[in-house]
């Protein structure tokens, strides 16, 4: 299972999920503690509120975690089969581990 959190400074997680381009991603395997495996640095044209191609970086991600976001977010990664949640936790690595926690 792969989660990303929109993180504009790479240490806590940020709102406007629609214009955010870093990420931190983080995999769980085997039911193993969530470990990161990528930090994602996009381009402002690659921002979900600018982007308009095919593929993008954050598929194959199975959740979105992030402090907010519009209805026009949540539906735009649905289609892309990831599950958008929004917390007012700051903290990334609890964030996941609360999510984790709740499936």
């Amino acid at each position: 299972m792969k989660i990303a959190v929109t993180s504009q400074n790479f240490r806590t997680i940020t709102g406007h999920a629609g214009k955010t381009r870093r990420f931190i991603i983080y995999e769980i395997v085997n039911n193993r503690p969530a470990t990161e495996i990528e930090r994602l640095d996009l381009p402002k044209e690659m921002s979900m509120h600018a982007f308009r191609g095919q593929e993008h970086p954050i598929d194959g991600i199975d959740y979105l975690i992030t402090q907010s976001c519009g209805p026009g977010f949540i539906a735009k990664l649905k289609q892309r089969g990831i599950e958008v949640i929004i917390t007012e936790e700051s903290d990334p690595l609890t964030a996941v581990n609360t999510l984790l926690n709740s499936l």
